[in-house]
């Protein structure tokens, strides 16, 4: 903590870039400047346009603006939103469709805590929508979380997942995106051990961190190269004043921002100049190509301290869901507990997040499952957004993933594709 800057430090450093390119826009678009035109004063004005677009994002919770969609009976369906449980630390989310009347797949779709909102995940749950009874984990900031809330912690995630699993009841079919992947699988275990019953029908575990040291990437690393207490001493801060949790200590999502961006400064220089240009020449327009992925990729959260550090110590250096070793209040999980539920894994050829080979290491956990209830899927040319919200996804991952649930629907209610014989046994793929 005595390493960085204080977390008031970073927001007055936020607050103020936003000020300067606020600032600066205001001047460039006085009017009296309009006697003398000058290219400069052009340029200045968009540099001062995209500065405190950008700088304000950081702060901002985005809307889900889920948009509505034609139904089966030809008319428009809208989306409400609702709280279907709510929490501290995040809430169980319903994508209510009004004016639909046949039952679709129950989907709970768990979204990452790694620095983002929920809504990174908005164009996957568009693509959803249409087919499925959508659920989302829907997780809080934690600088908005008093600290009379107390801790959060990886056990705790889990637990969580483990009541939405409870509530949901045995017909859910989950999916996993990235970070909670592990997790998803201990709390399937965990159900399988505890309450048979409550089990979900499919698992589905996208491009995450099973095994991290089964394909090492830059993320992997980092987590083997520093000890926890440098961890904790260089990571780790005090929510400022201005908020909730004043006092809460959490991982900044200022921070983590600034980890993302410095993994590929380059091609994000390159691509602010050109929004710039764009902006100069008036060819930029308020919901372009790149607005719309910065004004979600820039808005960030801050982690509970707990939840990071056990994440890094449990997950990635001492990897207890690899080595089956995963504890709840001290109590082991088996993950060869799980029989009747079936799981599929998805990797992308060029996820240089969760490399080919972390995630399809769950399903040599999953000794007490059959062949026949295990599946793969390694997409080629695919990033790891792309396995769960680019083109890959939409095109080829989502209608694989879709006949999976079906699959392995217990009950095919009306209104589902005609349901397809048994999986074959996994396709092992090696890491490319």
């Amino acid at each position: 903590m005595r390493f960085m800057a204080s977390y008031d430090m970073m927001e007055s450093i936020r607050n103020t870039n936003q000020w300067l390119g606020a600032s600066t826009l205001a001047m460039a678009s006085y009017p009296a400047f309009a006697m003398f035109p000058n290219p400069a004063l052009q340029w200045l004005g968009a540099w001062g346009e995209v500065t405190e677009r950008t700088f304000s994002r950081m702060v901002v919770k985005p809307d889900w603006n889920l948009p509505s969609f034609l139904g089966e009976n030809g008319t428009d369906c809208t989306v409400v939103e609702e709280i279907e449980i709510k929490g501290a630390f995040g809430d169980l989310l319903h994508f209510r469709v009004q004016g639909r009347t046949e039952p679709k797949r129950k989907v709970l779709l768990v979204a990452p805590m790694s620095g983002h909102y929920a809504t990174l995940l908005r164009s996957t749950v568009i693509s959803l929508l249409p087919d499925c009874d959508l659920y989302i984990t829907d997780w809080h900031n934690a600088r908005d979380i008093p600290v009379s809330a107390g801790k959060f912690d990886v056990e705790d995630y889990t637990m969580h997942l483990v009541d939405y699993m409870r509530h949901l009841g045995p017909d859910t079919h989950v999916i996993a995106v990235c970070q909670p992947a592990p997790l998803a699988l201990v709390a399937t275990a965990y159900l399988a051990e505890e309450d048979p019953a409550a089990q979900p029908s499919t698992l589905t575990l996208i491009g995450g961190p099973i095994d991290p040291s089964a394909a090492p990437t830059e993320v992997t690393d980092f987590g083997h190269s520093v000890t926890m207490g440098q961890l904790e001493q260089s990571m780790i801060q005090q929510v400022g004043f201005k908020h909730a949790g004043v006092g809460r200590k959490v991982y900044p999502g200022l921070l983590q921002l600034s980890s993302f961006i410095s993994m590929n400064i380059e091609a994000h220089k390159t691509a602010f100049t050109n929004q710039i240009q764009r902006v100069a020449k008036g060819e930029a327009h308020d919901h372009d190509k790149h607005n719309k992925f910065y004004d979600e990729y820039l808005a960030v959260m801050d982690m509970p301290a707990e939840f990071y550090l056990s994440t890094v110590d449990r997950i990635f250096k001492n990897g207890e869901v690899a080595n089956n070793s995963f504890t709840i209040k001290g109590k082991k999980v088996d993950i060869g507990k799980i029989t009747t539920v079936a799981v599929k894994t998805v990797e992308g050829t060029k996820d240089d997040i969760s490399a080919p080979g972390q995630c399809i290491a769950a399903l040599d956990l999953c000794t007490g499952l059959p062949d026949s209830k295990k599946a793969s899927h390694l997409e080629k040319g695919a990033g790891h957004y792309g396995i769960f919200a680019g083109n890959s996804w939409r095109t080829n991952i989502r209608p694989l993933v879709l006949d999976f649930i079906d699959d392995n629907e217990k009950q095919t209610p009306p209104g589902y594709r005609t349901k397809k014989p048994a999986a074959k046994p996994a396709n092992k793929n090696t890491a490319a």
